[in-house]
């Protein structure tokens, strides 16, 4: 018989809780004006239950609006930090723990062409975007920008916010940004230290 360890039994409870909360919360703003449960979400999100709540927002809430932006960023940055965790608990890092950025991008050239391609393109977003506002055109998807900078253009992004003042009042540009960094240099932390 297969058993899960106490941790384990943590970890598929908390997730199964995050994902029937995030449906509740997601009838709730159907079905009602008040009563939103985002804070309960939070916690569980930071105690362990993110995979959850994704899960549940692919499957029931996939589309995405400013108002529940900020909660979606916050989370997706917290479910990779908590599988980064989750993996060195389990013992899936080097036993001499490096931080020679340098030597690791020296390394990797092809995440360094990555991430400086990523970041362009961002800033060349932002930047279009920007032109379209002013215009009055069509506008780029906000969560277009903000997947840019998830998957690398996080640099970009802030330097295009704030050279063109552009987004420069939204909470999920202005807060979910350097979340994303945060969750980026865990990454590359991880990345760096784990037995490949």
């Amino acid at each position: 018989m297969w058993e899960l360890s106490p941790f384990m039994t943590y970890i598929v409870i908390i997730n199964i809780i995050g994902f029937l909360l995030y449906l509740v919360n997601t009838l709730l703003y159907r079905f009602t004006a008040e009563g939103q449960i985002d804070a309960v979400l939070t916690i569980v999100s930071i105690l362990g239950g993110s995979l959850g709540i994704v899960l549940s927002i692919l499957i029931f809430d996939r589309k995405a609006g400013k108002g529940d932006m900020m909660s979606r960023v916050f989370v997706s940055c917290i479910l990779v930090i908590q599988i980064i965790l989750f993996l060195v608990i389990r013992g899936h890092y080097v036993d001499h723990i490096t931080l020679a950025f340098w030597t690791f991008f020296n390394q990797h050239k092809i995440l360094v062409a990555y991430l400086v391609i990523i970041n362009f393109i961002t800033f060349a977003a932002f930047a279009i975007d920007k032109i379209a506002a002013i215009e009055r055109k069509s506008r780029i998807r906000i969560v277009t920008l903000l997947a840019l900078a998830f998957f690398g253009g996080s640099i970009g992004g802030p330097i295009a916010m704030y050279l063109l003042r552009h987004k420069t009042r939204k909470d999920y540009f202005t807060v979910g940004i350097p979340l994303i960094m945060i969750m980026q240099v865990v990454l590359l932390l991880y990345a760096m230290n784990a037995k490949w």
